[in-house]
């Protein structure tokens, strides 16, 4: 149930949280569980987790950031497993991902007293970085069959499929959207040639995995277990900077 074909799968950093999620998918593929059951599961994960951010729970918060991870990863391993996949799944997924990647690093922000700049400046580029992850993965599982319900430029509304309503993908669309449209913009115009030179090594996107929202949140986790909650925003913001050098390396590898 990989995503790409065994000659493209690649070892990916972000995606830990894989064969627990499998676990649970397996639990729960005859029962009334559904994906949208799943997301909205690790919805209300990621909010337990800031409250003990907040709290100075710190190890308790760090577990509760791995599994939600692993919960990120179930919805759409259910999904698979029942076979149905849905846009509605895939948005719902997305939306619930900013907004408590905004809401981990707000509270972060506010237990260490940051600057509201560097707060915003850490955001901005943890969304620039999981964008660049999912924009070459994204690339590679439309050309080699994998999963295509993500698409490589959001241009429009998809139509729905089978067992979901169109007006609710139109309506978690333009949510998407409204959420995700200028980072998608910024990576695409960064590196406009991607899709069209799909020379993607499985050591390269190894390494960009690393910029995955599964990596981010593991080295949260680990930041904070360590008490060092007051490293975690200059951290992403310092991190950023493997975005330009990945783009180039991989315009040298298609040259």
């Amino acid at each position: 149930m990989s995503k790409l074909p065994a000659a493209y799968q690649f070892i990916d950093l972000s995606d830990y949280g894989r064969k627990p999620a499998r676990w649970i998918a397996r639990s729960l593929k005859n029962t009334k569980a559904t994906p949208i059951h799943v997301t909205l599961a690790f919805g209300v994960v990621g909010l337990i987790a800031c409250y003990f951010i907040l709290s100075h729970y710190f190890f308790l918060a760090a577990l509760f950031l791995i599994l939600k991870s692993i919960l990120d990863a179930a919805d759409g391993e259910l999904a698979r497993v029942k076979e149905t996949p849905s846009y509605t799944g895939r948005y719902l997924d997305s939306i619930f991902d900013i907004i408590l990647n905004f809401l981990v690093l707000g509270c972060i922000w506010y237990i260490t007293s940051s600057s509201i700049v560097i707060a915003i400046l850490a955001f901005i580029g943890v969304q620039l970085q999981g964008t660049l992850y999912n924009y070459y993965y994204v690339i590679l599982r439309n050309e080699y069959d994998g999963d295509d319900t993500s698409r490589i430029n959001e241009k429009k509304a998809p139509k729905a499929l089978p067992g979901e309503k169109q007006k609710n993908v139109d309506i978690l669309y333009h949510i998407f959207n409204l959420l995700y449209r200028t980072f998608d913009q910024a990576i695409y115009h960064a590196d406009s040639t991607a899709p069209k030179k799909q020379n993607f090594p499985n050591w390269f996107m190894t390494v960009v995995s690393a910029l995955g929202l599964g990596s981010q949140l593991f080295i949260i986790a680990i930041l904070l277990v360590l008490q060092l909650e007051h490293y975690i925003l200059p951290f992403f913001i310092g991190y950023s900077a493997l975005i330009p050098i990945l783009i180039l390396v991989r315009k040298y590898l298609n040259r």
